[in-house]
Formats: structure tokens, sequence, C-alpha cells
């Protein structure tokens, strides 16, 4: 191509959250020389929209309602697309691709790449379906682990368009000070209930019969806060587990945490193990999605059952007990993560895939003329 490929990225919402701080990371390291960005959410702006726009993408917000089905919103994204001239359409996810992969099509777009960023354990029969259809005129579906992949594979998508692409942090916000010896336990997560943080206030009230001086602070906002407000109450751990709410300076919070746990009962890859690790934390994640293909047991941390407090615990106790086994941990997370897990890697992959796919369709206008 003689100019910029110009790139599409759509999203279903730009709150906080781990794909939607992905989205700003696409913006910040993009190679500027071959792409030229834009990012429509299907929704409202959002949280993110403003860090975007900061390196000077455009965003644009089509303040669709969240429920129910709008075909419209189609035939505008379409019309978008066509104004834009988009060369390639890249969605975020079922919602998005479900409204996105139509409207590419529509509008005459001629590549789409799908996102599955987590494991949709949660989605319906009638959503996962609407999802293979969709996946029939996409180009490459790619998965942030092994295991999404497999899933995605077993939901009927065609094995030769699926790719893995394991999320990446930007090592350079992290500097690795290891545990801070006496800290507190933390975790950072969307309070919803395939995060679990249930099953860590469970945890924590028996950490906290064998650890004194024990302190979890949980960073994150959403739906299950008040119910986690009251259990914590209910176990009489009001002074010892502290909800934080929604933390912009994750960097700063983690340099003060001994231990970093995730509790989930599914995952993808978590942008915030990886971030923890990256400041060099040993960290106690459930054995499910991607986190078995970050954690490396008894390495870089420890795996333990979803919803299982009392291994949950164990792990943790056995962590605090012995800092110099935590912080040889942590530094081997911070080489796993710098290894395997740099953004900037993940953006040249994703670069790599929009190439490949706009040059074979290319050839192929070549060959119909």
């Amino acid at each position: 191509m003689n100019r910029r490929m110009r790139i599409a990225h759509v999203i279903a919402q730009l709150d906080m959250g781990g794909l939607e701080k992905l989205l700003v990371e696409f913006a910040r390291h993009a190679d500027r020389d071959r792409f030229d960005l834009r990012f429509v959410s299907l929704s409202t702006r959002g949280t993110l929209a403003n860090d975007i726009e900061e390196h000077d993408w455009p965003v644009v917000a089509m303040q669709e309602r969240p429920d129910g089905l709008r075909p419209g919103l189609v035939l505008r994204l379409a019309n978008l697309f066509r104004r834009w001239k988009v060369d390639l359409v890249h969605t975020h996810n079922i919602k998005a691709h479900l409204y996105g992969a139509p409207a590419a099509r529509l509008g005459g777009i001629p590549a789409l790449v799908q996102t599955r960023h987590g494991q949709a354990v949660y989605a319906g029969c009638r959503s996962l379906t609407a999802f293979r259809l969709a996946s029939l005129v996409t180009d490459q579906v790619v998965c942030v682990s092994l295991d999404s992949k497999r899933l995605a594979a077993r939901v009927g998508v065609a094995s030769r368009k699926l790719r893995c692409v394991w999320n990446g942090i930007d090592l350079a916000r992290f500097a690795c000070t290891g545990p801070h010896r006496g800290g507190p336990v933390v975790t950072v997560a969307r309070l919803s209930p395939e995060k679990d943080i249930q099953n860590l206030i469970r945890a924590a009230a028996l950490v906290s019969e064998v650890q004194p001086s024990f302190q979890l602070r949980i960073a994150g906002a959403g739906p299950c806060l008040e119910e986690l407000q009251r259990l914590s109450s209910d176990l009489c751990l009001s002074d010892r587990v502290h909800f934080l709410g929604e933390v912009r300076d994750v960097p700063g919070l983690l340099a003060q945490a001994s231990l970093f746990v995730l509790p989930s009962l599914t995952e993808g890859v978590s942008l915030t193990l990886l971030e923890a690790m990256a400041v060099g934390l040993p960290v106690v994640a459930t054995a499910v999605g991607g986190n078995r293909e970050v954690v490396l047991d008894n390495d870089t941390g420890h795996l333990v059952p979803a919803g299982d407090p009392q291994s949950l615990a164990a792990a943790i106790i056995g962590i605090l007990a012995d800092p110099e086994r935590g912080r040889v941990m942590g530094e081997r997370g911070r080489q796993r993560v710098e290894e395997h897990f740099d953004v900037r890697n993940m953006v040249r992959q994703y670069e790599e895939i929009y190439t490949r796919i706009l040059m074979r369709a290319s050839r192929k206008r070549v060959l119909c003329r």
C-alpha cells in the first residue's frame, strides 16, 4: 500500500478494565509510520477515551444502550467505516464482533480481525452461535491465551483462522521494586462475580488467624462492592480488608505490597497479574484460563484451585512466612514478563497480522480485475 494502513478498533465500552487499558496501549505503541488508528466505542466515551486521544487518535462513541439488539447500529458503523476509508476493522470481544463484523462487510472493508480477550465462560448458547457465524466472515480470530484458543476451536471457529497472541504490558511503567516486607497483600480487579473476590475475603479470615499483622487492599469497583463489604464486616475483617475503589496509580499501589493475589473463576491473560509480576511481586493465582500460562507454579508464585479459600490461604501464608522465597519468586516473575509479555512485542504481532491480511486482500483484488 502506498499510504498508512487505517485500522478501526471497535469495543463495547471504554471504562476502566483490562481490555480497555489494552486499547490505550495500542494507541501508545502503534507504528505511526505504517498505521493510522481510529477507535469506536459502541456505548459512551467512558473513562479512557481521553487517554487514547492524548496520543492523537480519534475516538467516536456510538451512544447505544447496552440492552437489546440494535440492527441500526450495523448500518451506522458501516457508514462510519466508509467515511473513514478504513482498510481493516479490529473488533474486541463478542459484542463488538457481532456488530463490527457485518458492518465491516456491509461497508466493503477488505479485512477483519477479532480478538477474544476472555474465556466467554458466561456467554450463552445464542451469543456463542452468533460469534461462530460472525467468525465465518472474519480473516483472523486472535485469542489472548492458548486456553482461549482451544475454547474458540471447541465452539466451531476454524483452526486455520485462530492465532494466539499473549497480552502485554508496558514494562517501562513498572519499576522492579520487589516485595515490600510487611506490606499488605493486594489485588486489583473489577468487583464482578467472575473475579470471585469473596473467595479472597474468606481466605483473608483464615490468614488473619495466623498472621496478626495481615492487611488486604482491594483495588477496583464493580457490582459486587456492597456484597463484598458486607461479607468483610460479617467476618469481622473491617480493620484488615480495605476497599480502595478505582486506583489510577497501580504501580504505586503494587510497590507497597508484599504479595499479589488473583482469585478469579475465569481469566484470559490478566494485565494486573502481569503488572504485579513486573514490579517483582510473588503472586498467588487460581489455576484457570491464561493464569496457567502466565504463572509458573512454585517458581514465580503459586497456582491454587478456584473457589477454595483454604488452598488460597495456605499459599498466601506460605509466601508471607518466607520473605526471601517471595523475593526470589518476584525476581523470576519480572524476568518472565520481560521475556514473554512486553506490550511492544504484542502490538508488533498484531501489526504483522494486519499487514499479512491486507497484503492478501490486495492480491485478491488484483486477481479479480
